[in-house]
């Protein structure tokens, strides 16, 4: 963890649900931001229903994306709780939501009202397809962006049907330039005084993270389809089943092929003019594969990674998710770790990857119960005494 933490003393409201808003969150959070979570009374976030479900009733699914964050809880469709949302807003410098466009409007509680509220208030929207555009109103989930941004036509096997990613990168790639859109905005609040409403659309992420196959289409005219695990332009890089099991291992310049070369105890493949440079070796791939997955067939996995590890080739293990968790490396680096649960302790969550060279800190890791912090909150931040909260809650405004 950054020891020193560079967001400490923002306050970020967070209207988010689910995963997109909620990771965003989380890792503002990681960077020392507090995090006031809204959620309505009675129901709170859908997520808090999605398995894997603790023996606590509780659900993993939202431990794992709403750590080191407060929740209360506020019935933002009623006058008197979006008022309170607006106080809240004075007294805060970032909120962060993913409703439908348009929502935040009928809320009362669009970036205008907010502006009235606080001027220097930073407002990150994360939709699926943006605040503006023909496609701005429609529904979408992270399949959807994965489908229509392009991420899903060059996912899976030669030949095969289009395949999703086994992580939701339609949500979480919008979630991460949520939080490079805020950091910049409140560098830019910073010095010019001013807020900004951020437009974090899922579908342009998608199409943002594309790499080079737009170009590749560009240049040759091909559309670019799925390759397995292989890279488009680099030879090899891609995973190998060795006699016990897969593995990937890649050259990406011509020293490290060579070496690659030596280390399998096949010199002879440095000087076929095939394989002699990358281009030669992309455009000869299908005969590279044989030779090489004859090879690899014969010997243990482990076999052939000490080989290539010595030899200081890129390589690992295709390691499933048991095997993550036990990784001696991730533990040492605290990225594999115990959630702070109050009624279950054998939950594992993922740590943070903002560190600071040398240091063990770790990131909060309990998430709070739904409406666990709402008198708190607004009693140390909008001066409610217990008499206002009561008559709040008895009339299920909070």
């Amino acid at each position: 963890m950054i020891e020193q933490k560079p967001l400490d003393g923002i306050r970020v409201l967070d209207l988010t649900r689910v995963l997109a808003g909620p990771f965003c969150t989380m890792n503002l959070a990681d960077l020392g931001a507090e995090i006031i979570k809204i959620e309505l009374p009675g129901r709170g976030d859908d997520s808090r229903s999605f398995a894997p479900t603790l023996p606590t009733g509780d659900s993993g699914y939202y431990y794992s994306v709403n750590r080191g964050k407060q929740s209360v809880t506020i019935d933002l469709r009623t006058a008197e709780g979006a008022d309170i949302f607006l106080a809240l807003t004075s007294r805060s410098d970032v909120v962060v939501e993913n409703f439908s466009p348009g929502t935040m409007d009928r809320f009362g509680i669009g970036y205008s009202a907010l502006a009235a509220a606080n001027p220097r208030i930073i407002l990150c929207s994360i939709s699926g397809f943006g605040q503006t555009g023909p496609m701005a109103s429609a529904p979408a989930y992270d399949i959807v962006a994965q489908a229509l941004g392009g991420t899903m036509s060059i996912t899976g096997s030669p030949g095969g049907e289009p395949t999703r990613c086994g992580v939701s990168v339609g949500d979480l790639a919008a979630a991460l330039y949520g939080v490079s859109a805020i950091l910049a905005a409140l560098r830019v609040r910073d010095r010019d005084g001013k807020g900004a409403h951020l437009d974090i659309s899922m579908l342009d992420c998608q199409v943002a993270m594309l790499e080079d196959a737009l170009a590749r289409y560009s240049v040759s005219g091909k559309v670019p389809g799925p390759l397995g695990t292989r890279h488009p332009s680099i030879t090899p890089f891609q995973q190998f089943r060795a006699a016990d099991g897969f593995f990937v291992a890649g050259a990406g310049n011509e020293a490290i092929w060579q070496r690659m070369c030596d280390a399998i105890g096949m010199p002879e493949l440095k000087t076929d003019p095939r394989f002699v440079r990358n281009p030669d070796r992309t455009a000869h791939h299908p005969e590279l594969e044989v030779i090489l997955a004859r090879l690899f067939a014969t010997k243990p996995r482990d076999h052939w990674l000490k080989l290539l590890s010595d030899a200081a080739v890129p390589c690992a293990p295709i390691a499933n998710v048991a095997e993550v968790s036990r990784n001696e490396h991730l533990q040492e680096r605290a990225m594999i770790l115990r959630a702070d649960h109050p009624g279950y302790s054998g939950l594992i969550v993922p740590g943070s990857p903002f560190k600071t060279a040398g240091s063990r800190a770790e990131p909060e890791t309990r998430a709070p119960s739904l409406g666990e912090n709402t008198d708190e909150v607004l009693g140390r931040v909008l001066g409610y005494d217990a008499w206002r909260l009561s008559e709040l809650r008895r009339r299920s405004i909070i």
